[in-house]
């Protein structure tokens, strides 16, 4: 990695640090004057948490990308992000905030199936606002690979756009125990990192370190904004890598989002003894 590529990455993250922490506080402000049961849920303990820690995170997630690609030199590559990483916050967002209680755990075979039935539920909404947005960044990523075939173009884009929605909602999926999500993205973005992804994984460390110590005292909860934003962001990441390594990472996610219909992750990290102390590792509990 150059010089510019290294302040570039190191640069991003504290700028994607900053923001989290300032978007926080701006957030609080803001709402400062609303209902508190607006922004509060009850979690898998039964403790009350703030879902602003989502949108705080989004935020610090895209300002991190912008950061890094501007002061590297690559702008696109902070501007993919930055649009994966916002549009699933938003449609994310939505659906934390204006979900019909009937409509919740129902998952991604339980929106489609409302949706059969002419019965339009905020997770369909986040299914395509998601969709869309992983389009448009594998689009801006595309931009940068220079010359192809059509066919070759289309199957990049086609990858690149599943491996981002399908990032995104599966570390949605992981996102049931505080911490969990945010441990994962982590170590995914460590993993990208030393597979020659620095630039586009490792500024999220920031934005990640800085929302990780309420998460798991059960003070906030990213909700599907901050579960779905850090997954997206994570999807772009992984678009620099050859179409056999993503296509096999699409593969693991597919199966994975596949076996969570019948399996609970929580039960197998339970019943894993190593899964299980990493899982637990800096909980209250």
């Amino acid at each position: 990695m150059s010089l510019r590529r290294a302040l570039g990455t190191v640069l991003g993250a504290v700028t994607g640090a900053v923001s989290t922490r300032v978007s926080r506080s701006v957030l609080d402000g803001a709402t400062a004057d609303l209902d508190p049961a607006t922004w509060a849920r009850t979690n898998y303990a039964g403790r009350k948490v703030d879902l602003k820690a989502g949108p705080a995170l989004a935020a610090g997630l895209a300002d991190a990308a912008l950061a890094a690609g501007l002061l590297a030199g690559a702008p696109r590559t902070g501007v993919a992000h930055a649009v994966a990483t916002l549009g699933a916050g938003a449609v994310g967002l939505n659906d934390d905030l204006r979900e019909a209680p009937e409509d919740r755990r129902k998952g991604l075979r339980g929106h489609l199936g409302a949706l059969r039935e002419g019965r339009v539920t905020t997770g369909a909404v986040k299914i395509a606002g998601i969709g869309a947005s992983a389009l448009v960044a594998a689009l801006v990523v595309d931009g940068d690979r220079g010359q192809r075939g059509g066919a070759r173009r289309c199957v990049d884009v086609l990858v690149d756009t599943a491996l981002v929605a399908g990032s995104a909602n599966l570390v949605n999926l992981l996102d049931l125990r505080p911490g969990r999500a945010l441990k994962a993205g982590a170590a995914t973005s460590l993993a990208l990192s030393l597979g020659g992804q620095g630039l586009a994984a490792a500024p999220a460390l920031g934005p990640i370190a800085t929302a990780v110590t309420a998460d798991l005292e059960e003070d906030d909860m990213l909700g599907d904004c901050g579960a779905n934003a850090l997954g997206a962001h994570l999807g772009v990441a992984a678009t620099g890598l050859p179409l056999p390594v993503r296509a096999a990472m699409l593969a693991g996610v597919v199966g994975l989002t596949l076996a969570s219909e019948r399996v609970s992750f929580s039960a197998v990290i339970e019943r894993t003894p190593v899964l299980a102390a990493v899982d637990a590792w800096g909980r209250r509990r």
